[in-house]
């Protein structure tokens, strides 16, 4: 098993940026493909970007790309998620997720863990 626990959440106003973070412990982290999901208020939680296990590839949402970068440290158990040019829409809890299966899903149903959540909200 792998326990989650995003943080770096927060207000943050149009353009800012915010880097969120998500520890793991439990089970051998490098196994896992990990991922960022988020819900934003009245929709289904949805896929934010991946990174697998053996390559480090990364995937990201149309709706992010070019404005969040997803990353992983096997070493210190964390997965970030940096975002930049924060808009309105962006607003939504944040979810940190693994996959054990090691693929680069963007399917809720295919990962085994999840976390919390951290709020982000973007606002003037």
């Amino acid at each position: 098993q792998v326990q989650l626990t995003e943080s770096g959440g927060g207000l943050v106003q149009p353009g800012a940026s915010l880097r969120l973070s998500c520890a793991a412990s439990g089970d051998t982290f490098s196994l896992y493909t990990l991922g960022w999901f988020r819900r934003a208020p009245g929709k289904e939680r949805e896929f934010v970007a991946a990174i697998t296990r053996r390559n480090g590839n990364t995937y990201t949402a149309d709706s992010v790309k070019g404005r969040f970068t997803i990353s992983r440290d096997n070493a210190k158990n964390t997965v970030a998620l940096q975002m930049n040019s924060l808009k309105p829409e962006d607003t939504a809890v944040y979810y940190c997720a693994a996959d054990y299966s090691g693929g680069a899903s963007q399917r809720l149903a295919d990962y085994d863990y999840w976390g919390q959540g951290t709020q982000v909200t973007v606002s003037s």
